[in-house]
């Protein structure tokens, strides 16, 4: 059973709850917290505990007594509202567990159907219009845990595990990325929401990811890169940090003409070491030994934003090296780039052991050449230790053999963006080859009447979009070249993707169902769970 989850807002609504028990005490109490009104049927004051009589003094709540409340429950619905809802109460809650009370609790339930009013039956589920979760509280931060009806003990314990994992400062994470929204919108005199680039809906939108240019940008283009900014801060950056990103290091990237970085005096006694190192796609398990080295004898690692979390959460905490994510976002890549390089240039003067952290390989469009050549330019020779690039993890991941027997005997690697931003010259269509698109679900829809229209590739050609791959939250697309615009039309863009696509993606999965789509989530590689330390 699949339930749509919902965080209700209950301020001033009327809420009946039938019945009395100690589960009572508890659904009064987060009624109240919540700045709901309680209202108690029940059919004698019998075993009313203390505290809801004060409540009752206080009028915090009221207590209505009606021996006949079964008979009457019509009644009492359509009459302890409030006025502008026609007396019709808000929701209700049932918490008579008597197993003789079956009946009644059956009545009220179809009543409430009737009305269309939320109710909530305790211990019965089939008599549930809504349920509430194992909930934990942080400031303005709550998670919600549910396992539909099948136990509140597990509920709360995967709160538990779930709670174990996450970081300490939650509503102070919460405060600071508010309080940016609100300032970027009124800075930037963002007077109502602009489809596709809320910052609330951006994840599950195909703008999400979409081209932002870097040059020639008109005026909009510049009033929408800071609210994108925020969205792909909280995306791609560590939950640690978030606590403390200001509005300063946006102003940084994107007002000032040219980046600075602290000026550090050069120290002629030792000379620093520059290592480029790829992370891999994302799995831990898919790290090189030397990468994990390297790693822990780092002074300063300079990170691609894209490194997921899991990786970063190897690099040593206590006395461990200062770690400077990139701040690559919509419209600065170039900046950043060269803030980048000077950080690291700056370290390397003053004798540090630096590493330049990139997800994937160095070397496949990751700027690898680039990078070498300006550190060895400068003086600085660096080391080069290859990572497992996501455009041959990513098709592994998905069970797509890259090269088969009789269906395909060549691997192409290419990119869907070229320099600033333009459609680089796609290749012609070759029913033996399998060709991996990088940097390019940003401009699907681009891309899609060139390949079928100019360059000869079948419309029904099958294709695999796969995100994030290796990470926990993998996803996979499995669809057709000329259904790709809609698939990321509806179900968006979660970067970093890939595009797969030939005959090949169809030689161990079969769409035999002839299913517009094919959808997969998550990614579970037991390795992953061992203890990985770094050496």
């Amino acid at each position: 059973m699949t339930n749509l989850l919902a965080s209700l807002n209950i301020r001033n609504e009327r809420i009946l709850l039938v019945g009395y028990s100690n589960l009572t005490i508890l659904r009064i109490n987060s009624i109240l917290e919540c700045n709901g009104y309680p209202i108690l049927l029940i059919p004698n004051t019998d075993n009313i505990s203390e505290i809801i009589k004060q409540y009752e003094e206080e009028k915090k709540l009221q207590i209505v007594i009606d021996p006949e409340f079964d008979i009457n429950i019509r009644k009492h619905l359509t009459s302890l509202g409030k006025e502008y809802t026609d007396f019709i109460v808000d929701k209700v809650f049932v918490t008579l567990l008597q197993s003789s009370q079956h009946q009644i609790r059956e009545n009220i339930y179809r009543e409430c159907k009737k009305l269309r009013i939320p109710i909530n039956t305790t211990d019965e589920p089939e008599l549930c219009t809504f349920t509430l979760l194992s909930t934990y509280k942080q400031g303005d931060f709550q998670l919600g845990i549910t396992t539909n009806g099948k136990g509140c003990k597990l509920s709360s314990r995967l709160k538990r595990e779930i709670i174990n994992k996450l970081p300490t400062d939650l509503d102070k994470i919460c405060d600071n990325i508010g309080n940016l929204r609100n300032q970027i919108q009124i800075e930037d005199n963002i007077k109502e929401l602009i489809p596709g680039e809320n910052e609330d809906d951006l994840n599950n939108l195909k703008n999400f990811n979409s081209l932002v240019k870097e040059f020639n940008q008109s005026k909009d283009d510049i009033k929408l890169r800071r609210n994108r900014w925020l969205s792909q801060i909280v995306e791609y950056y560590p939950l640690s940090k978030l606590s403390n990103i200001s509005i300063d290091d946006l102003k940084l990237v994107y007002k000032d003409d040219k980046l600075s970085s602290p000026t550090i005096e050069k120290d002629t006694t030792k000379k620093g070491k520059i290592a480029l190192i790829g992370s891999g796609p994302g799995s831990i398990s898919l790290l090189t030994i030397g990468a994990l080295q390297a790693i822990n004898k780092a002074e300063l690692i300079l990170a691609d934003k894209l490194v997921p979390q899991q990786v970063l959460d190897l690099i040593p905490k206590n006395h461990g090296p200062e770690i400077f994510i990139a701040r690559k976002f919509p419209g600065n890549a170039e900046k950043a780039q060269e803030e980048l390089l000077e950080i690291g240039l700056n370290a390397l003067i003053q004798g540090k052991f630096v590493i330049r952290l990139k997800q994937g390989d160095p070397y496949i469009f990751g700027r690898g050449g680039e990078e070498f050549n300006f550190f060895q330019t400068h003086g600085f020779k660096p080391i080069v230790i290859p990572g497992i690039s996501s455009a041959l993890a990513a098709p592994v991941v998905a069970n797509i053999p890259m090269t088969h027997r009789d269906v395909a005997d060549q691997v192409l690697i290419c990119t869907g963006t070229g320099r600033k931003g333009i459609i680089p010259n796609l290749p012609l269509f070759e029913s033996n080859r399998t060709t991996i698109f990088l940097m390019a679900l940003h401009r699907i829809i681009e891309l899609i009447p060139v390949l079928i229209n100019d360059k000869n590739w079948p419309s029904n050609l099958p294709v695999a979009i796969i995100e994030k791959a290796s990470c926990p939250d993998q996803r996979i697309i499995r669809t057709t070249l000329s259904k790709l615009d809609k698939v990321v039309e509806i179900f968006g863009s979660r970067p970093p993707g890939l595009l797969v696509t030939g005959y090949a993606c169809e030689v161990i999965h079969k769409n035999s169902e002839l299913k517009d789509w094919i959808i997969e989530e998550g990614f579970n590689y037991e390795f992953d769970n061992s203890k990985i330390s770094v050496l």
